[in-house]
């Protein structure tokens, strides 16, 4: 071979490799909702096509390896991440996600945190021109083909309950303070896809389970397919009546191996059962993976 056209030929030959690794890697035209087994923590990955929402990060690095195996290996762009509240087990994957990711919108509650880590965040998602969404109850935030509607906080919440202490033209992630449970601020989100819904609830209390339960009932009892357990099982959380306007198909609960806090709590187990509501749970299945074409929904 003349050594003029070795190299360009090699060239091609990478280039026309990677063309068609990409068409055989490329995604399939359905929803997918992944729990991400991240341990004791929360990880939801949404994607469709080469679309993708990341709501919560986990603790720590483990988050990677489940955007690795769901996301093409030349897709480094994430739309949109949703932080429900800021508690490490919810943050914490995040700082690792936004230096290997190209993330578009950090959709937040709001409210900021002491802690040296979000505060590295903070400065991670300013300095990198991300742009910062606070979510608030009436809102609904489209991408592509997939809806988000917010459910809480309200404004009404956030007025009484905490403090502006940044000028929030900023767009700034953290822009209110609060002495209230952390928690409390979960942002809780109705997922749409065509006719299949599903209800992201964070860390959400007993009392806020049931705020929710009434603005979902405005419109009359729902039948949500999923539902993402809040408080990783614990029975400071889910709600019978939250369950009895829902009507869930399929109940996931994000939640690691041998926790000190006893989660899942055998109530909430019992209450789930009683409703014949299937269950699945991170710590004995690892990363769950929902498909749903807009009508009809499976497990993968």
């Amino acid at each position: 071979m003349n050594i003029r056209w070795k190299y360009p030929f090699a060239f091609m030959l990478l280039i026309s490799v990677t063309v068609w690794l990409a068409v055989l890697f490329y995604p399939e035209a359905k929803l997918k909702i992944i729990a991400c087994d991240v341990g004791q923590g929360d990880a939801f990955l949404i994607t469709y096509k080469v679309t993708q929402i990341l709501i919560d990060s986990g603790p720590g690095r483990k988050v990677l390896e489940c955007l690795d195996r769901n996301i093409p290996f030349w897709d480094r762009e994430i739309e949109m991440v949703m932080l429900s509240h800021p508690q490490k087990d919810h943050y914490g994957g995040f700082l690792d996600v936004i230096a290997r990711y190209d993330v578009q919108v950090f959709v937040t509650s709001g409210l900021d945190s002491s802690s040296q880590e979000f505060q590295l965040l903070k400065s991670q998602v300013t300095g990198g021109g991300i742009k910062v969404v606070d979510a608030v109850e009436g809102m609904t935030m489209r991408v592509g083909l997939i809806y988000l509607d917010i459910l809480h906080p309200s404004k009404e919440f956030l007025a009484q309950e905490s403090t502006l202490v940044d000028d929030k033209d900023d767009k700034v992630l953290g822009v209110y303070t609060s002495k209230k449970d952390p928690n409390e601020f979960s942002i809780v989100a109705k997922l749409r896809y065509k006719n299949f819904d599903a209800l992201f609830t964070g860390d959400a209390s007993p009392e806020l389970s049931n705020i929710i339960a009434q603005r979902l009932s405005v419109n009359g009892k729902q039948t949500l397919e999923y539902i993402k357990i809040p408080h990783h099982g614990s029975r400071n959380g889910l709600t019978e009546e939250l369950l009895k306007v829902a009507r869930p198909r399929v109940a996931v609960i994000s939640v690691g191996r041998n926790n000190n806090y006893g989660h899942p709590h055998e109530e909430i187990l019992k209450i789930l059962e009683d409703k014949d509501i299937k269950v699945l749970r991170t710590d004995l299945l690892g990363d769950i993976q929902i498909v749903t074409d807009g009508e009809s929904w499976w497990e993968e």
